[in-house]
């Protein structure tokens, strides 16, 4: 793949808003734990922590595509395969364990939707590399993916939440729907990795693999999946 300037709008995306949500998830890991009636160094700590943990996966992530571990397609299992069940157990891990329950808890419910509006960008992006032959139509909405949806639908839910004209019906309504939504394009992109190429050869899912697309999945499929749970833990937990 030809190389891309970090300054291209489109290419710049794929870096700011990783730092923006792991920017979000330190913000809301100190909230929670000072909510929760902790002490302002216990709830600095778990700040500290999801930020170093946070780091040390992006530039994991990072160097295993920039030395081409992503692409060796060849291997049994392909490292991208390990590569995908490892963003699945981060999310659980994020939304389940104590962490997730004081996010879910403490943290409103609007803020837990509207972080989910990252993904109007993301699209708008993701669209722009299609049009460029970087990305395959059917991960755009050009194609199969209708992920722009939850993007623009979340500023809307969590506005009408905020100012009390949204209750937990619309708010679970929306959630099931981005959840839908995004397990659609993780199916659709796994299906048009070489491995598989249900889309056909000449329409191939490879970019994630090379940086900065690689936080694409990495950190923004992890987030929305993350996020989506958390929403669910704190519905159940105002019910």
């Amino acid at each position: 793949m030809r190389d891309l300037p970090y300054d291209d709008p489109a290419v710049l995306i794929f870096l700011l808003l990783p730092i923006v949500l792991l920017a979000a998830l330190t913000w809301a890991a100190v909230v929670a734990w000072r909510r929760d009636g902790h002490s302002r160094a216990a709830a600095g700590r778990v700040g500290a922590t999801c930020a170093i943990a946070g780091m040390l996966w992006m530039s994991l992530t990072w160097q295993t595509a920039e030395n081409g571990v992503l692409r060796q397609w060849g291997r049994t299992p392909p490292p991208f395969a390990i590569f995908v069940v490892a963003i699945l157990a981060l999310a659980l891990l994020i939304a389940l364990t104590p962490l997730g329950a004081h996010i879910a808890r403490h943290v409103a419910l609007w803020a837990l939707v509207a972080i989910q509006g990252f993904r109007l960008p993301l699209e708008l992006a993701m669209h722009t590399l299609y049009e460029r032959g970087i990305m395959p139509e059917q991960m755009s909405y050009s194609g199969r993916n209708f992920d722009i949806v939850t993007g623009i639908s979340a500023i809307a839910v969590a506005a009408l939440a905020a100012t009390g004209r949204g209750g937990r019906r619309l708010v679970m309504a929306w959630n099931i729907l981005g959840l839908g939504l995004l397990l659609n394009i993780i199916i659709v992109a796994i299906l048009s990795t070489p491995r598989v190429q249900y889309f056909g050869p000449d329409r191939l899912n490879t970019f994630v693999t090379y940086t900065p697309f690689v936080w694409l999945p990495a950190v923004m499929v992890l987030a929305a999946l993350a996020g989506h749970l958390l929403v669910f833990r704190a519905l159940r937990a105002r019910r």
